[in-house]
């Protein structure tokens, strides 16, 4: 199993980054907008890895009990993604979402092609699917319906900000 987060981007001079607490503020804000809308989810759709935070945010703050998550693969590095937007196992329950009200959540809409390719997979289901991201930039193909705030720079999230914690063999072996 190989180990990744959002690559190191200190050598970016500009850069957005988001803390926990401005990510709490953003959650919320986000909620109201889409609790204001005229579109009322049943189930939560998180785009993971990225929108597994946001989405579990949205859905405590819309009261939505219902969750699930489908898995794609992009980033691969800063500014670095693979040719295409790659669906991997485990795979979402598409018949339990047919004809229901979804809300896809995703970190950023930066290309657009990662939710492009989800809506597009799950409206082919029969579902009513409408998206919401913390960010959307303007080069994306796709314009989320919900959009809490706009950039063109590189986004440092808090969730993957630092490279992943491994187990300390030293202190292990010490004790």
């Amino acid at each position: 199993m190989t180990q990744a987060y959002h690559a190191d981007s200190s050598e970016l001079s500009t850069k957005e980054v988001l803390t926990w607490e401005l990510f709490g503020t953003a959650s919320r804000e986000l909620a109201q907008v889409i609790a204001d809308s005229e579109f009322s989810p049943e189930i939560v759709i998180a785009v993971a890895r990225g929108g597994l935070l946001p989405a579990g945010s949205l859905s405590y703050a819309l009261g939505l009990k219902l969750a699930d998550a489908i898995n794609v693969e992009f980033y691969t590095d800063v500014h670095e993604t693979l040719p295409d937007p790659v669906l991997l196992a485990p795979m979402l329950d598409t018949e339990s979402i047919q004809g229901k009200r979804l809300l896809v959540v995703d970190d950023v809409a930066d290309s657009g092609r990662t939710l492009a390719l989800v809506l597009d997979l799950l409206r082919e289901m029969g579902a009513d699917a409408r998206s919401a991201v913390l960010y959307g930039k303007s080069g994306s193909v796709v314009a989320p319906d919900y959009v809490w705030r706009r950039t063109d720079d590189w986004i440092v999230f808090p969730w993957s900000s630092e490279p992943p914690v491994v187990a300390n063999h030293a202190a292990a072996e010490s004790a």
